[in-house]
C-alpha cells in the first residue's frame, strides 16, 4: 500500500517514522507539504519523497492520510476532490465531520476518520477511528495498519462518539501534564529543588501507569490497595473527595466533549 500524507506535520512525521520501524519502505511513502523547510526536513529525516502540490503527490497512492489543521482542511479537501481517484480518505483533523469532509471532496464516502494523541509521538498513542459505510473491511485493515503503527486502535460504532473520544483520550494527556504539574508543585512546597519535584513527579506517574498497564483489575481496586486505613494516602484522598476533584474533572471532560461538538458545527460550515 501506498501513502500520500498531506501535510508533514508532527502527527504526519510521527505516524511515517512509526511505519518506517515496522518495516514499511520510504518509497511507499511520501508527503504534500507547501513548506519548502519542512519538505526539505521530511525528506532528510526519513527518506521520502515530499511534494509542494497535490496532484503529483497522491499519484499511485492507495490510502490519502488527511493531516492538516482543522481550519485548513475545507480547502484542502476541495482541492484534492478534484484529483482523487478510487484513493481510500483518512482524515486526522479534529473536529471535522464526515459529512462535511465527504462533500467537500466532491462526494468521495471511502472515509475513515481518525482521532489520534499526542503519545503517538512516542509511538503510544491511542486513537478512536470511525468509517462511514462504504469504508471495506480490508480499507479497516489498512487504516489499523498505519495507526498501529504509531500506538493502539479502537475503533467506534457511532461518529458522534468523536466527541467524547476527542474529550477522553485526545485531550487527556493534557489531564494528565496537569496533575504532574500539581504533583511537582506540592514537592517543591514541601522542600525539594526543581528537579527532585520533576523526577518524583514523572516516575511516580510513570509507575503508577505501568503498573495499571500490567494489572487486569479496575483502577478503583488498585486505589484500595496502597490505601491503608487511617494512612497518609487515605488522609491525602479524603482530602481529595472532600474538594470533589472526581466530579470536578468527569465535569472538565464533558465540558471538553461539548466543545467538540461545538467545533464539529462551526468547522463544517461552508
Amino acid at each position: 500500500m501506498n501513502i500520500t500524507f498531506i501535510g508533514g506535520g508532527n502527527m504526519a512525521s510521527a505516524m511515517i517514522g512509526g511505519l518506517l520501524k515496522q518495516g514499511w519502505t520510504a518509497a511507499a511513502l511520501r508527503v504534500v507539504e507547501i513548506d519548502p523547510g519542512a519538505r526539505s526536513l521530511l525528506e532528510r529525516n526519513f527518506g521520502v519523497k515530499a511534494f509542494a502540490e497535490i496532484g503529483p503527490g497522491i499519484e499511485g497512492s492507495d490510502c490519502v492520510v488527511l493531516a492538516v489543521k482543522p481550519q485548513q482542511l475545507r480547502g484542502v479537501a476541495r482541492a484534492l476532490g478534484k484529483q482523487l481517484a478510487s484513493q481510500l480518505v483518512v482524515t486526522i483533523a479534529a473536529g471535522i465531520r464526515c459529512v462535511d469532509l465527504s462533500r467537500w471532496l466532491g462526494g468521495c464516502q471511502r472515509i475513515v476518520r481518525v482521532m489520534p494523541n499526542t503519545p503517538a509521538l512516542a509511538l503510544a498513542g491511542i486513537a478512536g477511528l470511525y468509517a462511514m459505510p462504504p469504508v471495506t473491511a480490508e480499507d479497516r485493515g489498512r487504516v489499523e495498519k498505519i495507526l498501529g503503527a504509531v500506538g493502539l486502535t479502537l475503533w467506534l460504532e457511532r461518529e458522534e462518539q468523536m466527541d467524547a473520544i476527542t474529550a477522553v483520550s485526545g485531550s487527556g494527556p493534557a489531564y494528565v501534564f496537569y496533575f504532574i504539574e500539581a504533583l511537582q508543585q506540592a514537592a517543591a512546597e514541601l522542600g525539594f529543588s526543581a528537579e527532585q519535584s520533576r523526577l518524583l513527579a514523572r516516575q511516580t506517574f510513570s509507575g503508577a501507569i505501568a503498573l495499571a498497564a500490567q494489572s487486569t483489575e479496575d483502577a478503583a481496586v488498585l486505589r484500595l490497595r496502597v490505601t491503608s486505613k487511617g494512612g497518609t494516602t487515605e488522609r491525602a484522598l479524603s482530602s481529595m473527595e472532600a474538594d470533589r476533584v472526581k466530579a470536578a474533572i468527569v465535569r472538565a471532560v464533558r465540558a471538553a466533549a461539548e466543545r467538540s461538538r461545538e467545533l464539529g458545527d462551526e468547522f463544517g460550515r461552508d
